[in-house]
């Protein structure tokens, strides 16, 4: 087997990113099985038919059924709103494909939790959309901890803040209703901050949590795609049904402590994912905005030169350096889910269950309802008892 057959459901923001990854992968990793883009899926069919096109997919649907009887067919890619995954990755388990999902995993926990059963009983290889994971700077961030450079951690605090949604006008796009979104800030933003940090120091044991939508009321727009929409020519209005912003303190299984941070109104933040990480012989911080840059800090060294260093995680042996470009050459956002997608095409190959799985989807969406129970209750809540 040499070629994965991919069919994709969703056609905007995530489904161009995708396309983008697959066309880039057999050029910068010929050794990785090669994708062969077949059929892209989309409710409006002229819409998906000229994404199809501009993507480079073969052929264009409005039926995300028709992929699951199709022989030429290995892999569902799900990018659809996230209303949307539960039913579409269950169906396609059972027809014995593979499946690739955006974040957060499914509208609840119980939905992911569905949604992992089915997939371990079908067989099939799953993998959740957490891109980040695979930038070679937080991959570095993930060695200093693992070979104990850092020591005991004692801190983790993360930030991701965004000002997209600031004007008052900006319409009432799909992120922002909770029947199809589950969650705002939290489960769009602070889901890449929850599992970062179970990628890097580990289980979340408990949380408290506070949250508040600003805005309580926006237009209804005329088309959305994305992160951007047209406001409607009639003055109807609808509620904004999620949180604009939430922030919560976390404790970790080992001891360390986190708080977190995922709003949509922090003006003059398009898009900062940052984190913090201090131990007992040092730190990292790391900005997505600076993405190939780590600040480092080891506290053995000498005295005159104490402070945070500028890594520039760009050349051998950083990951993925030999694959791109010459050195000091940056990387950027695009290429996170190339490297995402080389490691579920190298689980295919292997046979094995890529990372992040279903599993730490499911891990996620735990840790996201914790926050919201918390939040409602007022209180404390233990993870592991929901």
């Amino acid at each position: 087997m040499n070629t994965v057959n991919i069919g994709m459901v969703g056609y905007k923001f995530m489904g161009k990113a995708h396309s983008n990854a697959y066309r880039a992968l057999p050029m910068f990793f010929p050794h990785s099985l090669k994708p062969s883009m077949n059929v892209i899926c989309g409710r409006n069919l002229e819409a998906v038919a000229a994404a199809g096109k501009q993507f480079g997919w073969k052929e264009h649907t409005s039926d995300w059924r028709d992929l699951l009887d199709r022989d030429d067919i290995d892999l569902i890619d799900i990018n659809a709103p996230s209303n949307a995954h539960k039913e579409i990755a269950i169906a396609a388990a059972k027809a014995g494909k593979h499946l690739y999902c955006e974040k957060p995993l499914a509208l609840s926990l119980a939905d992911s939790r569905e949604m992992l059963e089915a997939a371990e009983k079908a067989g099939v290889k799953h993998m959740v959309g957490f891109n980040y994971r695979f930038t070679p700077a937080i991959m570095l961030a993930k060695q200093l901890i693992e070979e104990g450079r850092l020591g005991d951690i004692y801190h983790f605090r993360a930030w991701f803040l965004q000002d997209w949604i600031v004007d008052p006008s900006f319409p009432l796009v799909w992120r922002l209703q909770q029947e199809i979104a589950g969650s705002g800030a939290l489960g769009d933003l602070g889901a890449h901050l929850i599992d970062l940090s179970h990628y890097l120091i580990g289980d979340i044991s408990e949380v408290i949590g506070m949250s508040e939508t600003f805005i309580k009321e926006r237009p209804l727009p005329d088309e959305s795609g994305g992160l951007s929409a047209i406001t409607g020519d009639t003055a109807a209005t609808g509620p904004v049904t999620v949180d604009d912003a939430t922030l919560f303190l976390a404790r970790f299984a080992n001891g360390a402590l986190g708080t977190f941070e995922a709003t949509r109104f922090a003006t003059g933040h398009r898009s900062t994912n940052s984190f913090e990480i201090n131990g007992s012989k040092g730190s990292v911080i790391f900005d997505f905005e600076r993405m190939n840059e780590l600040q480092v800090h080891f506290s053995e060294d000498e005295a005159d030169v104490q402070g945070f260093r500028r890594v520039l995680a760009t050349d051998p042996p950083h990951a993925y350096s030999d694959a791109w470009w010459p050195a000091g050459h940056p990387i950027g956002y695009e290429h996170t889910f190339t490297h995402a997608f080389l490691e579920l095409l190298d689980a295919i190959q292997k046979d094995r269950q890529p990372s992040p799985s279903f599993s730490e989807g499911v891990k996620c969406q735990q840790v996201l309802e914790a926050v919201e129970l918390s939040i409602k209750d007022r209180k404390w809540i233990q993870v592991s008892s929901l």
